[in-house]
């Protein structure tokens, strides 16, 4: 038996933001999705769906009071919700949001962090059993882009020098809170999500390919090299620091390069397309550490489709020998759109107002791909009182792909 990582395959999670919008209010789509008052309900769906682990958020905006003080009451319904159904927290600690009296481009910064982050290890180490699982900082490159370049929240930067600037204070705390955790629990595992990206230059300005070809080849890269320690090693950085990668995989990952904000989504057929298979390669030959798509779904009645497409292009990097570790479906419950407010339908459920309540209803057809692909892997399709009792057997998702021979396909119609 090889065995994996995590006790399922299929992982799932939910949308945790807390960031600062560029309107200068304080953001938690927790909140706005109600999942802390669905705590329950949210994680009996993934028992039920077979799924053991769950991208969950500990909000440092709202936990850390300053002055050494905290206040993690705000997961009680979450934490009896895992105790209930032992399903495995992975614990994003920074998600786009932190407390608004700190400055990221200071050394205060990694240093509070770090003291934010070894205090949450503690609190989840007296909570719950183990295993242990942190995303310290999420998604680092977008959110420097987000912060850094775009102004689309705290710190509001709007040049690509603050970008970088972003990057590289995000890397510094992100590896000071692996430390902090690891002095707390040493056998805690990390998670470090990124996009997977592919930028190509518009067919009439050639004068960008080698723009498009840097935030391909250079910026995607970044923060993982950074917490790998191939850049800026007087970080702290270091293989098992970066230890397991979390890939991002959506359609708008693939952009056609625009020299001021946010690129453009390629469409369907686009020749710029790679196929998934081919990012996720990328990324094994940089690092060959373990990996998962942290991140991944498709948008109304595409996400049956999407999924079959995300599994295949998973199958077919398996045959390449990649260590992939699992899927996220991500979200576990449906979120809304950062900008308009609309909900995105790209969760395992949508959600429906009723008189102020947001009821849960799933998405039948993606729900029947998932147990198509449950059965394909020798997966259970819900889980017992222990799911570690029967962990992953990586041989067989091996078997499963070499059985299914997909071919990588570039295209995500």
């Amino acid at each position: 038996m090889r065995q994996g990582i995590f006790p399922t395959f299929f992982l799932s999670g939910f949308e945790c933001s807390t960031f600062l919008w560029k309107d200068g209010r304080r953001r938690d789509l927790v909140a706005e999705t109600q999942h802390r008052e669905h705590a329950s309900q949210d994680y009996g769906l993934l028992s039920d769906l077979g799924i053991a682990v769950a991208r969950e958020g500990i909000p440092w905006p709202m936990a850390d009071l300053g002055r050494g003080r905290y206040d993690f009451h705000m997961l009680e319904p979450v934490l009896h919700a895992i105790r209930r159904t032992r399903i495995t927290p992975i614990w994003d600690l920074c998600h786009y949001g932190y407390p608004e009296d700190v400055d990221p481009f200071t050394d205060a910064f990694a240093e509070r962090f770090a003291a934010y982050c070894e205090t949450c290890a503690r609190f989840v180490g007296s909570e719950l059993d183990g295993p242990h699982f942190f995303t310290p900082i999420n998604e680092i490159t977008f959110f420097a882009f987000a912060g850094g370049e775009w102004g689309w929240v705290a710190p509001y930067c709007k040049d690509r020098a603050g970008r970088e600037r972003l990057r590289v204070a995000l890397c510094k705390a992100s590896i000071a809170g692996v430390k902090a955790i690891r002095r707390v629990l040493p056998d805690a595992r990390m998670v470090h999500v990124d996009p997977l990206i592919q930028v190509v230059a518009p067919p009439d300005r050639p004068d960008q390919k080698a723009a498009a070809e840097h935030e391909t080849f250079v910026d995607a890269f970044l923060a993982w090299d950074i917490l790998d320690g191939k850049e800026h090693p007087e970080l702290g950085g270091a293989p098992e620091v970066l230890d397991i990668v979390g890939c991002n995989n959506y359609s708008f990952g693939q952009m056609e390069y625009r020299e001021h904000g946010p690129h453009q989504a390629l469409p369907p057929g686009s020749p710029g397309i790679l196929p998934l298979c081919d990012l996720l390669q990328r990324v094994w030959d940089r690092y060959k550490r373990p990996m998962v798509i942290a991140e991944t779904s498709g948008m109304g009645k595409g996400r049956p489709d999407w999924l079959r497409d995300v599994m295949n292009e998973a199958m077919a990097a398996v045959n390449r020998g990649i260590d992939l570790h699992g899927i996220c479906l991500f979200p576990a419950v449906d979120m809304p759109d950062w900008h308009t407010g609309e909900w995105l339908h790209n969760g395992i459920c949508d959600l429906v107002d009723g008189d102020g309540r947001l009821r849960r209803v799933p998405d039948p057809a993606y729900v029947d791909e998932l147990r198509r692909w449950q059965k394909e892997l020798n997966r259970v399709t819900e889980l017992d009182e222990d799911p570690y009792s029967d962990p992953v057997d990586l041989q067989d998702v091996i078997d499963a792909a070499r059985r299914l021979r997909p071919k990588a396909d570039a295209d995500w119609a």
